[in-house]
């Protein structure tokens, strides 16, 4: 099953003899089942990867490049002999962005993402957290992103603390620093749509004119809490492009948070409930704007392909998924109109250009609307440091990787930045911030929807 697997442990244990205790596990290990050997013997260690990975041109390390983890992970979990799984292993697991631009670089197709998101369910099943850390990944994985309600109220909550001046207090008067963790992160803390906003997405909004087709829209978690204008611009290009917009109010969080963080069991049960809730719908298409959730819907398939249940109807969920700027230009979009004379860059979100493959749709989608003078940026597929929670569990590297990024932007004089997923926002927000730069980032979809409805998106 494994065909090189006896050529890899000689250089395995090389790798690892200054990286990791030369203990074995005391107990057998949990879930190791799940990580998929076939996938991981695909790596022909040709190195190709390494050049494109963040962490290996910041630190020059093999340990931090995708052939060396990969090594790690089959160090760990072949049988006879594995390395324990300390937090010494756990570091470059962790310290990998999961930006998946090795699979793009990649001649043997390795599926990097799947795998690094295995390895991270097993350690997980097999690690004890301090008591801090273990409190923090309840909360946020297990007790609020799975819970419509319990988000609405925080979020909520969020809304009013910046609305009624408290967070500029708490900024100004050094209160922060008395908060601990959640003072830490509180300056990455994205700004949240008023609340009304969220109402006015409705379960049904019919196409303008005859619907051509019948198509389901994924709100999102943290999207509709964050992002709701961003929805509501979705909705109005949709139907403007003669589509009935189905958007399902059983449907939950994606998950994708869940997965690439080793929470596997309730990624799952999110991906089984958003399966049987759209499911229930007749849709030619299931879309979605956010492309770190897209990457992960669209491999719903793979996620639950040992469940009998689920495995073929995870197959068909995923085949309807389209990031919005996929299926805009695969229906042949109606040509907007509005100028908008305005200086606009790309930047690829990871998981858009890298998870699936999503690189000349975006542009296409901006390239179209009149008077846009469209800039390419230097390293535009580079990530920018945000890697769905990174730039809260690694700071300083996703600084030094935003920094990167940061210097280019500056370099193309823009009015505009965009990007495709918000986590990319509000990492790229927060550059333009710390760098005094004259921009704003926006959605594609909320530059075509200004240009359909004949407005500046700077106005």
């Amino acid at each position: 099953m494994v065909v090189n697997a006896a050529k890899k442990i000689n250089w395995e244990k090389t790798v690892l003899q200054q990286q990791t205790e030369s203990v074995r596990p005391a107990e057998p290990m949990i879930g190791a089942e799940i990580f998929n050997w076939t996938k991981w013997d695909a790596c022909t260690h040709c190195g190709l990867c390494l050049p494109t990975c963040p962490t290996y041109r910041e630190l020059g390390l093999e340990t931090d490049s995708p052939r060396g983890r990969l090594y790690l992970m089959g160090a760990a979990f072949r049988a006879g002999d594995p390395v324990p799984l300390n937090e010494n292993w756990a570091k470059y697991m962790y310290r990998c962005l999961d930006c998946r631009a090795c699979e793009t670089a990649c001649p043997s197709g390795v599926h990097f993402g799947e795998i690094m998101e295995e390895a991270r369910a097993i350690y997980e099943l097999n690690t004890n957290r301090p008591a801090e850390e273990k409190f923090w990944r309840r909360f946020a994985f297990k007790e609020i992103l799975p819970h419509k309600k319990r988000l609405d109220f925080i979020f909520g909550a969020l809304w009013l603390y910046q609305r009624l001046g408290i967070r500029w207090f708490a900024q100004k008067s050094g209160l922060l620093r008395l908060m601990g963790k959640l003072g830490e992160v509180e300056p990455l803390m994205p700004t949240v749509s008023n609340p009304y906003l969220k109402s006015k997405l409705q379960e049904f909004t019919p196409s303008k004119g005859k619907a051509r087709y019948r198509v389901g829209l994924i709100s999102g978690c943290v999207m509709n809490q964050v992002f709701a204008e961003t929805n509501l611009a979705t909705v109005r290009v949709l139907i403007e492009n003669g589509c009935d917009v189905i958007t399902p109010a059983g449907q939950t969080c994606c998950g994708a948070l869940h997965v690439h963080n080793g929470v596997r069991d309730v990624g799952l049960d999110l991906a089984r409930q958003n399966i049987d809730t759209f499911n229930t719908e007749d849709l030619d298409a299931i879309i979605i704007n956010a492309a770190g959730c897209g990457a992960t819907l669209k491999e719903y398939g793979s996620l639950l392909e040992r469940d009998p249940m689920y495995a073929e109807k995870s197959k068909a969920f995923s085949a309807k998924i389209r990031d919005i700027s996929e299926f805009l230009t695969e229906i042949g979009m109606k040509p907007p109109e509005g100028v908008i004379n305005r200086r606009v860059t790309y930047d690829e979100p990871c998981h858009l250009v890298h998870g699936q493959g999503s690189r000349l749709q975006p542009r296409s989608v901006l390239q179209s609307i009149p008077g846009l003078d469209f800039i390419e940026l230097h390293e535009s597929e580079w990530c920018c440091g945000s890697a769905g929670i990174y730039n809260i569990t690694q700071p300083e590297m996703s600084a030094r990787i935003l920094k990167r990024k940061m210097e280019h932007i500056a370099e193309v004089d823009a009015e505009v930045v965009a990007t495709g997923n918000p986590g990319c926002v509000l990492q790229l927000q927060l550059g333009i911030q710390k760098h005094n730069l004259p921009m704003k980032v926006m959605h594609p979809i909320e530059l075509l929807d200004c240009s359909y409805r004949g407005i500046d998106p700077l106005g």
